[in-house]
């Protein structure tokens, strides 16, 4: 169903293959880190490193990532859950108040950024005998790129969205499934059955259903302005270091990822809703723009000390 120029939008939870559902946002993240390996292979042979080293660089990419956007949501946006349901911070499943398997629901990317920036420094030390700066300038290319396909994932999930706007514009997105709408309401009162994908479904194709969906508000599609950002990160990186010396200044590549990302971030986070953590605690910033500033000021610095050096 369209509305004029704007769209409404209830995906279903992924590809069913047999009893197993493959779910958009976990798709994206395999995406995301396959797209990656591909990006750094040719880099890997432009600096005659060997093959096996950037497979360890997948394996140290991967666990940070998964393990820091996690523990960074738990820390940041849901602390009460290390007291009331430690379990289930690393395992995808809910404790209490009852048992049930939820995924891994809850990543931050600016937890996966500072474990990502550790993960480095081990790699370096252990692995590749190369400046911490080379290494950091090289994986953003990779790091870019996924961002992009993680905020498609919350857009398929239709989570992080923004504020309510009006129908008539043709960025308006409605979120059948929109959690913060349907807080409020019973959904099994109103559609008689408690699966909430069949639930979604009839709300939205059930002509008994409209006055419900046209209650649903239209809002602002946040991760896909903020997808969109990145692309352009993306491309930038990608001609610094494939069509200019950039390489060639350490700090340079991953100062501008920093500046420019996080700026986005900061920008997006004023049409976004809400994702709590401590904005209330230190005034009229999000959590997501307070924890920006500090790898924007990091990043113009690195930017503003580049120097010049041939990598050996």
């Amino acid at each position: 169903m369209t509305y004029f120029l704007s769209i409404v939008w209830n995906p279903s939870e992924g590809i069913q293959i047999g009893s197993f559902t493959l779910r958009f946002y976990s798709l994206m993240f395999v995406v995301a880190f396959a797209l990656g390996w591909y990006l750094m292979s040719p880099i890997f042979k432009r600096e005659e490193e060997p093959q096996e080293k950037l497979d360890s660089l997948f394996v140290y990419m991967v666990i940070s990532i998964l393990l820091g956007a996690r523990l960074g949501h738990v820390l940041f946006y849901q602390t009460e859950l290390i007291t009331k349901d430690p379990l289930s911070v690393f395992l995808p499943f809910q404790f209490t108040p009852e048992f049930k398997f939820t995924g891994f629901q809850g990543l931050a990317s600016h937890g996966a950024a500072i474990t990502v920036i550790i993960a480095m420094y081990l790699y370096k030390t252990r692995i590749l005998k190369r400046s911490y700066l080379w290494i950091l300038d090289r994986i953003v290319i990779p790091v870019a790129s996924g961002a992009i396909f993680v905020r498609l994932g919350n857009f398929f999930n239709s989570e992080i969205y923004g504020p309510v706007t009006s129908g008539d514009h043709f960025y308006a997105v409605k979120f059948v499934r929109d959690d913060e709408f349907w807080r409020d309401q019973n959904i099994q009162a109103i559609t008689g059955t408690n699966d909430l994908n069949k639930a979604y479904n009839l709300i939205e194709s059930d002509p008994r259903f409209l006055d419900v969906l046209n209650q649903i508000p239209f809002r602002h599609p946040a991760q896909l302005y903020e997808a969109f950002g990145y692309v352009f990160v993306f491309a930038l990186l990608i001609f610094m270091y494939w069509k200019t010396d950039a390489r060639k200044k350490e700090g340079l590549l991953f100062g501008t990822f920093l500046v420019t990302l996080f700026s986005i971030r900061i920008l997006v986070e004023s049409v976004k809703e809400s994702q709590g953590g401590f904005e209330n605690v230190l005034g009229f910033l999000s959590t997501g723009q307070w924890l920006s500033i500090p790898f924007v000021l990091v990043g113009a610095y690195l930017i503003f000390k580049a120097k010049e050096k041939t990598t050996v």
